[in-house]
């Protein structure tokens, strides 16, 4: 897997990186993966009512851009103390590339000594809290998986930037979305940070790279 060096243009919107998802997909052969960092921003699925997932007029306020993408799943709060993964590989069957993929990320932080595991609804856990969500894609001949890993992200903005209907939160038995969310700088040493961490996601999950050039 090769990691995909972006231009280095500043940090952009989300759109514009998964933008990029289908750019590398459409272009690139080999199974590509890349991180990437957002300013503040909710991230809807392709078939969620905005109104009753997001906190619209928090967002408006605080300028918390928002942005459906193409893939299912649920509503997530992203911003410079997430960071986004993007992995791009082959078509395949939607639970062999999750598998793959998450099977891959678990063991990556099991390697950093944490007690990391999968939960059945495609999220990494970390002594028992979601640190990282999952979705996928699928194009006409590449799969397309984007999650999130919580390393230092705001979860006062998260809790209210976002807002998962009463029935989801009470199938978790829990009151709020900050009572099953983590951090990874809680259960790392101090001398960690989000580049340290996306540099060892890198060197964990690639072998070579290849960069794209402006044009």
């Amino acid at each position: 897997m090769k990691n995909i060096i972006l231009p280095d243009i500043g940090q952009q919107s989300l759109s514009y990186y998964l933008a990029m998802e289908e750019y590398v997909a459409g272009n690139i052969d080999e199974d590509s993966f890349f991180v990437w960092q957002s300013a503040p921003t909710v991230i809807i699925g392709r078939n969620q009512d905005l109104e009753a997932e997001v906190n619209v007029d928090y967002c408006r306020v605080h300028g918390v851009d928002i942005v459906r993408r193409k893939s299912g799943g649920g509503c997530v709060y992203s911003d410079e103390g997430n960071i986004m993964i993007s992995y791009i590989s082959r078509r395949g069957d939607v639970s062999a590339v999750f598998d793959r993929y998450l099977s891959a990320l678990t063991a990556c932080l099991c390697s950093l000594g944490l007690d990391a595991s999968r939960s059945e609804r495609n999220d990494v856990l970390v002594n028992g809290m979601k640190v990282s969500g999952n979705a996928f894609r699928q194009l006409s001949d590449r799969s397309v998986v984007h999650g999130t890993l919580l390393f230092s992200t705001d979860f006062v903005a998260l809790e209210q930037a976002i807002r998962p209907p009463v029935e989801k939160l009470q199938r978790h038995k829990i009151r709020s979305v900050r009572q099953r969310v983590a951090n990874l700088s809680e259960f790392l040493p101090p001398d960690w940070n989000v580049e340290r961490m996306k540099k060892y996601l890198v060197e964990y999950f690639t072998a070579g790279s290849i960069s794209l050039t402006d044009k």
